[in-house]
Order: structure tokens, then sequence, then C-alpha cells
């Protein structure tokens, strides 16, 4: 009786389990509105979401974006096959199902989201570029000798325009923003107070010195030597950044800056005497390591550094890192991200390893870490991508079909119980007792994986009801041998369920490793229709052995001493 309280009570979790995994229900979430400020908002998130093909969703076209970076003809064919993989690893790693990605014509790659909620969330994973390197800043003050000449071109191409520049604070308040400190987990530690780590996120040191514009011409003027006394950092009013910035990517400039350093906009920005000041760094322009060498990199928090991602690196690049951190220990290391260096440059302490980690500092949603991890999992893109075209898309299969594809299913999943009800009789009731459960259950772990619904996926499903079924008619069948050969009703229901079992579990297993090849090498609608079919028979296995079982057991419970079994 014990036992049968205990199946009893696993059952009625179970349903509690997968009726609160489908109920809908208000989470909250962070968004980014239109000033770039996260905020949060509520929004209503339904389990089990249709697909393209049953409700439509959002439609973005990709092109190669020549404003970033010059490609020939003749090689955006070849540079669109190689994004391909990526744009679609990223897809599917913030957990959008049922999405189609591919390519189309020579230079076009299109990618069609159902239903999403957050479709701004995925343009932007898609566009990133996701470039990771490492670079040591520059300690020569090598910008100094080249000023003159870079005002000068400046001068001669007339982009030189009278800057208002606010007087020098002489005394520096407080700095913010994105702290990007490296260190590694094993053998490597940082100097978080000198690099700008934790210590520096919410206070600089009082008795550095004024913040001094550098010369007086149309490039000179508007950086500014930092207080702080990290090589290579300077300091840009904030209005003037995206003017420095335009004039760093002027190619004349570039190539006039001196041998083997660049300078670069980093993502941080600090408060001198209540002004913004965006940072700009001077770095090696060789990394001494870049993200292809990364083999993981994976979200978290701490207590101490905020908001972290922590990466690892292959042996390959895990050895040139600590051999290049090595020949630059105690200098400042900048983590440079498309382009972009994340937050202040950290001290190398010692030789780093395979593992370390990015600070993305206090204060930081998880999701934006997320976001980063995904990007470095999934690779740089080839080339720099741009949104052609975004349009929302309706239902690509069309009311009607969808509709008869219901009808079919609904036919289907009728005529299963109007049989087993007709020839099992009794014992059909149990099953169909057993088949409602089963139907809750897949739904259930379908909404655990955050599955969406397509029309090859309730194919799948209407086939794993079948397959359900058919575990029951094994059982059913066995338990009629043993009453035929004159066993009591017990005593043949436990022999039915257990000459049964060999064969019900290498039916199920064969299909469910069919159906994990068809994940692993399908893609869209093949993997949905794989999910669904593997979840359905795991479902099938739980409904057919254990549930009816238990059902048997409670009208023997019932009925004790029963001579004859309706089957």
């Amino acid at each position: 009786m014990s036992n049968l309280k205990y199946r009893i009570g696993a059952i009625v979790a179970l349903c509690l389990v997968s009726l609160w995994a489908l109920f809908p229900r208000n989470v909250k979430v962070q968004q980014r509105g239109a000033d770039g400020i996260l905020r949060d908002t509520i929004q209503r998130h339904v389990p089990l979401r249709k697909g393209l093909d049953l409700q439509g969703g959002t439609y973005l076209a990709l092109e190669v974006d020549e404003s970033k970076q010059a490609i020939s003809k003749d090689k955006v064919p070849d540079a669109i096959d190689r994004a391909l993989k990526t744009v679609r690893n990223r897809i599917e790693g913030i957990g959008v199902s049922e999405a189609v990605v591919q390519k189309q014509g020579s230079d076009r790659i299109v990618v069609q989201i159902p239903g999403i909620q957050d479709p701004e969330r995925a343009r932007q994973i898609i566009k990133d570029q996701a470039f990771l390197e490492f670079r040591i800043t520059d300690k020569t003050q090598a910008l100094e000798r080249v000023l003159p000449r870079l005002d000068q071109i400046i001068r001669d191409k007339g982009l030189a325009a009278p800057t208002r520049t606010a007087a020098a604070p002489t005394q520096p308040t407080a700095s913010k923003g994105l702290q990007g400190l490296l260190t590694g987990t094993d053998t490597a530690k940082t100097d978080t107070s000198k690099a700008g780590g934790k210590k520096d996120s919410t206070k600089t040191d009082t008795a550095a010195a004024a913040v001094v514009p550098t010369t007086g011409g149309p490039f000179s003027s508007l950086i500014q030597q930092s207080p702080g006394g990290m090589p290579g950092e300077y300091l840009v009013d904030g209005d003037n950044a995206p003017k420095v910035e335009s004039y760093l990517s002027l190619p004349d400039v570039q190539a006039a800056m001196p041998p083997g350093k660049q300078m670069l906009p980093s993502n941080d920005s600090t408060v001198l005497q209540n002004k913004v000041y965006k940072l700009f760094y001077v770095v090696d322009a060789k990394p001494i390591v870049t993200g292809e060498s990364l083999t993981d990199a994976r979200p978290n928090t701490s207590p101490l550094e905020g908001t972290i991602v922590q990466f690892t690196l292959d042996n390959t690049g895990g050895r040139r890192f600590k051999t290049e951190t090595g020949r630059h220990v105690h200098d400042y290391m900048a983590i440079v991200l498309d382009g972009r260096v994340m937050g202040r440059p950290p001290i190398i302490q010692s030789a780093i390893g395979t593992s370390g980690q990015i600070t993305m500092g206090q204060g930081r949603d998880i999701r934006d870490a997320q976001d980063l991890a995904l990007v470095l999992r999934a690779g740089a893109l080839p080339v720099p991508l741009r949104v052609a075209e975004t349009r929302t898309i309706g239902p690509s299969l069309g009311q009607d079909s969808i509709n008869k594809g219901f009808r079919a299913g609904a036919i289907a999943v009728t005529l299963v119980v109007v049989i087993m009800l007709s020839y099992y009789r009794f014992s059909g009731v149990l099953a169909v007792g057993g088949l409602a459960l089963y139907v809750l259950y897949t739904l259930a772990i379908l909404a655990g994986f955050d599955a969406v619904l397509t029309l090859p996926g309730l194919a799948g499903f209407v086939l794993s009801i079948g397959i359900a079924v058919d575990a029951n008619v094994l059982i059913f069948e066995r338990i009629r041998e043993e009453l035929e050969r004159g066993k009591t009703v017990r005593t043949a229901i436990d022999e039915g369920f257990r000459h049964a079992m060999p064969a019900i579990i290498d039916s199920n297993v064969s299909t469910i490793l069919t159906a994990a090849v068809l994940y692993q090498y399908g893609t869209g609608p093949v993997k949905g229709f794989a999910v669904t079919l593997i979840a359905g028979i795991v479902a099938s296995l739980v409904t057919s052995i254990f549930v009816v079982r238990t059902f048997y057991m409670i009208w023997l419970q019932r009925s004790r001493g029963a001579q004859t079994l309706s089957i």
C-alpha cells in the first residue's frame, strides 16, 4: 500500500510540475530603451510559442557591410558562406527554436525568426562582429611624436572646425563604466587598483594631475592625457568622442599613426568634475592572441567583481598567451572586442595560461554577459554584416494548410482513442487515461526546452502518440496470454508488464537514436520534428510503464479478489 501511495504522489507531482511549466506568466526582463539605458520591463511569457509556419515572425536580410570593410565582389559569396554558420550558431544560442537561416543568392543571408519577443536583441547579436584580441598598451608615448602630422592631415582634408573645450579640471572626482579586467584563473593575478579594476570603477586617485589638452591642433586639442598615469590612456570630452572616432577611421590618419600602433576607443567613460570623458587607448597593432584560440566562454557573477565572462583558450593559444604575457609582466593589457577596448586595461602581474575572465563590472545585467559569451563561443564573423531589410512575415504555410493539418491530427488521435476503447474495453480506458497524462507530460517537456510548435513538430507529436499506444498494446497482449494460461489477474498483470518490457525498451531506444541523428544533422523543421519525437517517446515510457501500471494497482486495490479483467 505504501508503494502505491508513492506512485500516486509521483504522478500528482509530475502533473503539478507540468501544469506550472505550461501556465503563462509575467516575467521581468531588462530591455535597452532608445536612450541606451537598461530598464526592467514586464513581459508575458507564453510557453510553446508557434513557429514560422503557424504564426509568422521576423524576417531579416543580411548583407556585407562594405562601409566597415572593403571587399571585392568575387569574394563576397565565400564570405557569406563562412558567415552563414556563425549566424546560425548565434541564433540557436539565444534559444530561438525553428529559426530559418539560409543563403539567398550569392550576397545575402536570410534569417526568419518565429514570434521572437525581443527582435532588437536578435538583430544586435547577429550583427556583432565579436572579434576578440588582447593587446599591450603603448608605454613609449609614441602618439605625441605624430600629433603635428595628424593635425596637418585633418587641416588638409578641410575637416578642422572650431571646437569648444571645457576648462581642464584640477581634481578628478569619479569614474564609471564597464571595467574590462582580465585575470588568469590559475596562474595569474591582476592589480586592479592600478589597472582601473573594482576600486577605480567608483573613485579615481584624488591626488592625480590635472587633465591637460596635448596641443592646440584640430586633432590634438580634442585629446587629453589621462591624469591617472596609465600608459597609452587618453581622455576625450564626451561630446567630441564621435568626432575623434571619425578622424581615427580615416585611412590617412591610420597610416600616419606610429609604426605598429593603433588608437582605439573604449566602451568605458570617466567623470571628472561632473563632466563625462570617453577613454581612448594607444595599443600595439599586433595582438598577442586573438579569439580564434578561444574554445569556451561562460557568463557568471562574482560578489566582488560583478558580472563576468569566463573563457578558455585551446592549448596552442594558451601556450602563446602564457609566453607573451610572461614577456610583458607589469605592462597593461587591453581587451579589444570589435575594435573597442573593453573597460580599462589591467596590469599583468604574471604569465596567464589557458583560462581567464573578462570582468564587465558591478550593475551590469547578466544577459549582457550571456550575449557576449554567446558571440564569443559562436566565433567572429568573417566580414561585418548589416541588416539590409527587416519586416514582419505571416504564416508560411497559409491558414488553410494549418487548419487541415490540425484537423488531420485531431482525427488521428480520435481514432486511436476509439480503437483502444472498443478493442481493450476497461484496459483501454486505463490506456486512454495514461494517454491524457502523456499529452500533458510531453507538452511540459517541450515547454521546458522552450520549443516552438510547428506543423512538422505536431506531426512528430501525433506519431509519438501512436508509439505510446503501441507500448500499451504490447503490454495488454502479454496480459491476455498470461490470462489464457490460467494465471490470476494480479499475476497476469505483473507478468504482462515484465515480459513486454524488453520489447518496449528496444523499440523506443532505436527510435530515440534515429531522432537524435535527425536532431544532430538536421536544421529548422527537421530539428523540431526530432525534439518533439524524443520528448514524446520519453513521456510514453513513463506513462505506459509507470502510470498505466499504477492505474492497474489502484483497480486491484479497490476490487480485491477480482477474478476477471476486461481486456
